[in-house]
């Protein structure tokens, strides 16, 4: 075994000092020749709270055997999850985009603490996989990303169900469409067993993200939870960090400029959450790579939406993965020029290399459409700008009739009372319904409001009445929906000012958003504005204060340089 490949972890064999150190570890079943190998640590996301993650702690064992089998000595350690789809619609979902950072934070904690040489990080639900990625990209040590998997189909009335089914059949059921037993009935069956929510939501459009970025192994993204494949997918993890400690090969060494427009490039084309923007910005911060909102909108542009996913489309992730995969859609991406292939993977191969070996889509599958008859010629995420938003919004208009929409406003503080209107029937055809101040310092939190918008689609009106948020949107959502507004309305942003009866314009051909106001009458308004208290205690007090702008990221480790002073100066 070579010492080697100990980049850290051999502060504890190198010295009588290091033999508490060694103590310890042998309370919790080090021997002496564990000593002389590298520590392999395996970040768990399990927890009882979420379908999505349940089944993580028999993922985990397995990836730790793989590590033990390719020589290494491996250590799980667990990390928090929260369930969007539990927390969604009630103030729990203010936790939500926290604990991405949350998750970030504590991973890097433990492997920075204990000296780890690299690690295998598992992440379910929707913040899981970027708040896995950031430490990832931070701590720069060798290290794989296994996500896992996505959950079964429901079934009722021969027709597939997901958690989106409920929340639009509550929309439903308030139009008077469906009775109170079939929402039951869809209740009850929508959600059959262990996984992430499962169309191209905010999940699996993560963790195809990151398997084009490189950092996870072939096919594991598509890989259901409940699936022979997706234990293999964790052993072999395991075993592969091994390989990664032996080449020195560090996620920068992987997190490069290309290789997050690869990810940009699938997002596109499987028609992602729009959540892919924030977190994406967010991985790339930590890795130190520069993207911004505009290298969206320059990818958006010539990629083609070709898959027919829900929540806009017809088929689901498993429907995907029998028809060949996120690395058959990359394999086709490829193949027609779409996919920068030189990149370098965790496999130790590049990109292009490792498509080599995939078999490509299966012949007659119907989930993805073909370049040449794609649902839409370019990307449906894109990137908004405009007096209304001068910072930038995000909006997903897969499976839109309309692209533009003028409207009065119907402004709102928060989003229950935005929903209670909806309810009640006073929002109609032609308005731009306004949600502020649920941005991520004034929310605090930013929450995403996929049980509105699930409501809207519900009522039959999800293409016709827009809705717009400084907060977020599910990878459910679908409609004329538009978030990340930017200024805030906690800092100011011109969300802040507009007011019930101003016209507001969305046009998605030509990315802008904006409300029929001068320079001069926005800066009067501006004049008589104050913003809310923020909270001063506990979780949310503290990321209000340290977050920063969603199109930036929404990140909390975003901090200028000190500059040194000149011995006069000090």
């Amino acid at each position: 075994m070579s010492k080697d490949l100990r980049i850290r972890s051999h502060v504890f064999s190198d010295s009588a000092l290091r033999a508490p150190n060694r103590a310890m570890l042998r309370a919790v079943g080090f021997e002496n020749e564990d000593f002389e190998k590298p520590m392999i640590g395996i970040a768990s996301t399990w927890s009882e709270v979420t379908p999505c993650n349940i089944h993580i702690n028999d993922l985990a064992f397995n990836a730790k055997e793989g590590a033990r089998e390719a020589g290494g000595a491996p250590l799980i350690f667990n990390t928090i999850t929260v369930s969007d789809g539990i927390s969604m619609g009630t103030e729990g979902m203010r936790y939500s985009l926290p604990s991405r950072d949350l998750i970030a934070d504590s991973i890097e904690t433990v492997v920075g603490a204990e000296n780890l040489d690299g690690f295998v990080a598992i992440g379910g639900c929707d913040k899981n996989m970027p708040g896995c990625m950031m430490s990832i990209a931070r701590m720069n040590l060798p290290s794989i990303f296994v996500y896992g998997g996505t959950i079964k189909p429901g079934k009722y009335k021969d027709e597939d169900l997901d958690i989106v089914s409920v929340f639009e059949g509550v929309g439903q059921y308030n139009k008077g469409t469906i009775e109170q037993e079939s929402l039951h009935k869809i209740e009850c069956n929508a959600c059959p067993g262990a996984g992430s929510c499962g169309g191209m939501y905010t999940a699996n459009t993560m963790a195809s993200a990151i398997e084009a970025l490189g950092m996870s192994l072939p096919g594991s993204s598509s890989h259901p939870a409940e699936t022979p494949e997706k234990t293999d997918d964790c052993r072999k993890a395991g075993q592969a960090i091994y390989k990664l400690l032996e080449m020195d090969l560090r996620p920068r060494d992987i997190l490069t400029k290309a290789a997050f427009e690869n990810a940009i490039t699938v997002v596109m084309a499987l028609g992602g959450s729009t959540n892919a923007i924030l977190h994406l910005m967010a991985i790339a911060h930590s890795a130190e790579v520069d993207l911004k909102l505009e290298d969206f909108n320059r990818i958006q542009s010539r990629v083609p939406h070709i898959a027919d996913l829900k929540p806009s489309g017809k088929y689901v992730m498993q429907d995907l993965h029998e028809a060949g995969g996120v690395q058959g859609v990359m394999k086709y991406l490829l193949e027609e020029g779409y996919l920068n292939g030189d990149c370098m993977t965790v496999t130790g191969k590049t990109l292009a290399e490792n498509l080599e070996e995939c078999k490509g889509l299966k012949p007659g599958q119907n989930v993805i459409h073909s370049i040449s008859n794609p649902l839409r010629k370019d990307g449906p995420l894109i990137v908004l700008k405009g007096n209304l938003a001068p910072e930038g919004a995000v909006a997903k208009v897969s499976g839109l009739k309309v692209t533009k929409i003028t409207g009065p406003a119907k402004v709102f503080e928060d989003e229950e009372s935005a929903t209670k209107a909806v309810l009640a029937g006073e929002i109609h055809p032609g308005d731009v319904l306004v949600i502020r101040y649920e941005g991520p310092k004034g929310g605090p939190g930013m929450p995403e409001m996929l049980s509105l918008s699930g409501i809207l689609v519900g009522k039959g009106l999800g293409d016709n009445v827009a809705l717009l948020t400084d907060g977020r949107f599910s990878g459910g959502s679908h409609g004329f929906v538009i978030g990340h507004i930017a200024p805030e309305a906690q800092d100011g942003g011109p969300i802040a000012l507009i007011q019930n009866g101003d016209m507001v314009t969305i046009n998605s051909d030509e990315k802008i958003l904006e409300v029929d106001l001068t320079v001069e009458e926005l800066a009067e308004r501006k004049n008589s504005w104050k913003p809310k208290p923020l909270l001063i205690r506990g979780a949310l007090a503290k990321y209000s204060r340290l977050v920063s702008c969603a199109s930036r990221g929404a990140v909390t480790d975003q901090f200028e340089p000190v500059k040194q002073l000149s011995p006069q100066n000090v």
